[in-house]
């Protein structure tokens, strides 16, 4: 299981919870991250209109307007104008959030072996996670 895989899975388990929880996509955004949301669905989907994000997300055209905008400014995020349909605007990752995300990058069976304390038992974790990824993942879901 690779590092992007498994925070998928992570997602996923959280959008599951989320289903007992009745808030809008703007509510469920106070009590988040929703800087962190944005940025992982944009590095997970590079160059994507702000309307695919919004239909990802479920966050409003305006609240992902103004996100983007404002990691724009912190350098994290770069816009730009979509060559097909210049009134469309192209968000992508940085290089310097690139460079923050491989400073901090830590290899899952890493993580697993040191939380567990056992390399066999992770990666026995890891294996039934991959299996959970393909029971409760779309199909076609594993790439960017």
């Amino acid at each position: 299981m690779d590092a992007q895989r498994l925070h998928r899975l992570g997602k996923r388990l959280i959008e599951l919870s989320r289903q007992h929880v009745k808030l809008d996509a703007d509510e469920r955004a106070i009590g988040a991250s929703t800087e962190g949301l944005l940025l992982e669905d944009v590095l997970l989907h590079p160059d994507s209109t702000i309307s695919n994000i919004v239909e990802r997300t479920g966050f409003s055209q305006g609240h992902v307007s103004a996100r983007v905008a404002r990691l724009a400014d912190q350098g994290l995020l770069s816009t730009l104008p979509d060559a097909a349909d210049r009134r469309r605007t192209l968000v992508r990752a940085t290089p310097t959030l690139q460079r923050a995300i491989d400073r901090r990058h830590r290899v899952p069976r890493e993580v697993f072996t040191e939380t567990l304390a056992d390399p066999g038992t992770a990666d026995r974790v890891l294996a039934l996670l991959d299996e959970l990824a393909d029971l409760l993942l779309p199909a076609g879901s594993d790439g960017p």
